[in-house]
């Protein structure tokens, strides 16, 4: 079972998909459906509809299994229930640690909309990566540039 929650783009390649062993499961819980290379797989592949939010690709003489069209596997109806407790729990650390931001920097602050600031962000990820006993891999380059992107 491969899940993905990274919110960049090819995270599971078509390279790692063509390593899976027959019946492995993919899936995204992080970003849009960029996150596992389904345009790609779909060149190789044949796809067929098991059932709701469960396609199968054949190839290679193998079967692949992608939940929810690449999309957000959590969120994707029937089934979804939206985000389990180990993602609000990020959620409530970064929100806690801006209203921290936001005393320390009182009086500091233009009246806007502000990002979070990159140093909260990276440190509630790294706790809970940490937590989990996972260890960070570096991008790709077409990962940093996909990345670098975003102007919002």
């Amino acid at each position: 079972i491969f899940i993905t929650a990274t919110g960049n783009k090819s995270v599971i390649s078509l390279e790692h998909l063509k390593l899976m062993k027959n019946g492995a499961i993919v899936a995204n819980a992080g970003h849009f459906n960029v996150e596992i290379d389904i345009e790609s797989l779909e060149k190789i592949a044949k796809r067929k509809r098991i059932k709701e939010n469960i396609d199968a690709y054949e190839f290679n003489g193998k079967t692949v299994y992608l939940l929810a069209e690449g999309r957000l596997v959590n969120l994707a109806q029937p089934t979804g229930q939206g985000h389990p407790i180990e993602i609000m729990d990020g959620s409530f650390a970064i929100q806690a640690l801006c209203c921290e931001h936001l005393v320390n920097m009182r009086g500091k602050l233009k009246p806007k909309v502000h990002d979070v600031p990159f140093d909260i962000d990276e440190l509630v990820a790294r706790l809970i990566l940490e937590n989990h006993g996972v260890k960070l891999e570096k991008p790709t380059k077409e990962q940093i540039d996909y990345s670098k992107s975003w102007d919002l």
